[in-house]
């Protein structure tokens, strides 16, 4: 399935569905990154993406055909 990976915002914090996409937004005061794994579900025994979200940098992911 293709994924869309677009600026996000920083808040709010944790997952949010905006109604099109994730907005994911994670803070961590001495993380220089932190890799956004995703699973399948509903067993979420394989990883179907991998996002790197680096310090200072918003991002945001929708994955088309996912609810």
């Amino acid at each position: 399935m293709a994924m869309k990976v677009w600026p996000g915002k920083p808040y709010p914090l944790g997952a949010t569905w905006d109604g099109a996409g994730v907005n994911f937004s994670i803070f961590c005061e001495n993380a220089t990154g932190v890799d956004l794994c995703l699973f399948d579900w509903p067993d979420g025994n394989n990883e179907i993406g991998k996002i790197p979200l680096r310090k200072n940098i918003q991002r945001a992911c929708s994955q088309q055909g996912r609810k």
